[in-house]
């Protein structure tokens, strides 16, 4: 059986059990639904079992499934620990490292963080992967990632989380605006402000609306302007389409663009980790990229 059984095969086996859901499996593996399938049907009839029941609104794995998955989970962690028995002459942090970032850090972070690691650990090779954070994070749990940047929390059992820094947000707005003449913006001075966001999906535009208080239904006229990047936001507040709250990372040169930026009263902001799956064998190497992270911050976050 071992000929003809692949470990691709039990990432998928298993990503299909934890998504329960074909479509989204997929997506997390990166391929098509129908080829998804047919791998999954490929390994029941080489197996001579039947792994899930399936209906037209959910896939459940089956009493003889859950053995064979649980085995394959197995398999998948000690492959990873076979390749770290490998790499473990090379020293700390030394070859591929596969790192997820949310698109409102990628931009931010890595000018600092690449030289940093380029410094300490010169036989790394940094491999980033861009994307939301659901994404990201059945990536990870898929095993196509080693770890990823979030913001926290997370509610995942099966991954492990590691805070770095705290970033304030700002209240950025145009200059005319009645608020841009406050010193520190409170957050009931938010209730029932009208946001440009990010489009759906990011972390951010959750909680831009958590502060404000607000809904998608609620956030009224401009939250029908949405973008994918913090850059095109800042962009239409400076033409005076609406304000925002910005991480500070993302201010960048808003005031030079006559935009006018506001802290936050208390410090409201987002909490930034390093997430990882709790079976990872290079623990050691987390909590090393970890400490660069944090003795390489930039202005404006703080550590924890």
């Amino acid at each position: 059986m071992a000929a003809w059984m692949t470990l691709q095969e039990l990432r998928y086996l298993v990503a299909l059990v934890d998504h329960g859901h074909f479509g989204r499996a997929a997506d997390a593996c990166h391929i098509s639904q129908p080829t998804l399938s047919t791998q999954i049907k490929k390994l029941e009839d080489q197996l001579g079992v039947t792994l899930f029941e399936r209906t037209n609104k959910s896939v459940h794995v089956t009493a003889a499934g859950e053995e064979i998955v649980a085995r394959a989970r197995q398999m998948l962690a000690d492959a990873e620990a076979i390749l770290e028995a490998g790499r473990r002459k090379a020293g700390p942090l030394a070859g591929v490292f596969s790192l997820g970032l949310i698109p409102t850090l990628g931009p931010y972070v890595l000018p600092w963080l690449v030289p940093a690691l380029k410094d300490s650990y010169p036989k790394l090779r940094l491999i980033v992967h861009e994307d939301l954070t659901a994404h990201l994070l059945e990536t990870l749990s898929a095993h196509r990632l080693d770890a990823a940047l979030v913001a926290l929390p997370i509610a995942d059992s099966g991954l492990e989380a590691l805070p770095l820094f705290d970033e304030p947000f700002w209240f950025a707005a145009p200059r005319g605006h009645k608020l841009a003449k406050a010193k520190v913006v409170k957050e009931e001075d938010l209730r029932g402000q009208r946001l440009l966001l990010l489009t759906e999906g990011h972390c951010l535009r959750d909680q831009a609306l958590a502060i404000c208080g607000a809904t998608d239904a609620e956030n009224g006229v401009e939250g029908d302007f949405r973008a994918a990047s913090l850059e095109t936001i800042r962009q239409m507040v400076a033409t005076g389409m609406g304000i925002t709250l910005l991480p500070a990372m993302g201010l960048g040169d808003a005031r030079a663009c006559g935009i006018a930026v506001r802290p936050l009263d208390g410090g409201i902001g987002r909490r930034i980790g390093l997430v990882w799956r709790r079976s990872y064998p290079k623990v050691r190497d987390l909590h090393l990229l970890a400490e660069a992270l944090r003795d390489h911050l930039p202005r404006g976050v703080r550590r924890v």
